[in-house]
């Protein structure tokens, strides 16, 4: 157990700055995703608080009640129709963006240096491509944090040797939850945990199947790992 040469481990001094930089950058990005995902929480509560009040008001004013709802509904079936399509065109888009970073753990699963590059570049091209604009204003500048952080770990890991590829994808983890936490995703997916990786320190990443596959020691110790939860 004393022995740690089958350990990746940081490399050289310009790689460790660039790393250290942009973990900087997560970790604001991480305080503010919680921040959202506790005023969403609020805006929900106040929403549901107004709907019990209105109902209650609602017995008094009938017939004006009925009149309002019926233009509300009108409204409120376009704005419905609106979203559908933001957010399906979100989705295709987030697909991507997933479908790119899953190719990758594969690559890295395999220990396979060329593809895990072709991938990491792939990756950085789909979140370049993401249209944030169907957010709201908050949604917006925390996805344009996400995205600049996690399009510098892709660019990276296109040109990296695979022990750096496995640095950068070990930030990417952190990245995909908090990109999935505001976009969502129609797909299953298992977030991971190796506790060995870097030393001890561990490193997280997202799977399609529950099955453990890892991809920071690839074929030295495919197994090591387990399943910290489920997501969607």
């Amino acid at each position: 157990m004393g022995d740690n040469t089958n350990m990746p481990t940081p490399g050289n001094q310009n790689e460790e700055l660039i790393l250290k930089s942009i973990t900087m950058k997560r970790t604001t990005v991480t305080l503010s995703t919680i921040a959202i995902a506790l005023l969403t929480v609020t805006v929900i509560s106040c929403k549901d608080g107004k709907k019990e009040t209105n109902d209650k008001e609602g017995a008094h004013m009938e017939m004006g009640t009925e009149e309002g709802h019926h233009h509300e509904s009108s409204a409120g079936e376009m704005d419905h129709g609106t979203m559908d399509h933001d957010m399906g065109s979100s989705d295709a888009q987030g697909t991507s963006v997933i479908d790119s970073y899953l190719q990758l753990k594969d690559a890295l699963v395999a220990d396979n240096k060329d593809e895990a590059a072709k991938s990491g570049q792939a990756l950085a091209s789909a979140l370049g491509s993401f249209d944030i604009s169907g957010y709201d204003e908050q949604q917006q500048k925390e996805l344009s944090d996400i995205i600049e952080v996690a399009k510098e770990h892709g660019e990276h890991i296109a040109k990296s040797d695979i022990g750096h590829q496995r640095e950068h994808f070990e930030g990417l983890g952190k990245d995909m939850v908090d990109f999935i936490a505001i976009t969502g995703t129609s797909k299953t997916l298992y977030q991971q945990f190796c506790p060995m990786y870097n030393n001890n320190q561990g490193g997280t990443w997202l799977s399609a199947s529950s099955e453990i596959q890892n991809p920071f020691f690839g074929s030295k110790m495919l197994t090591c790992g387990k399943v910290q939860k489920e997501i969607n």
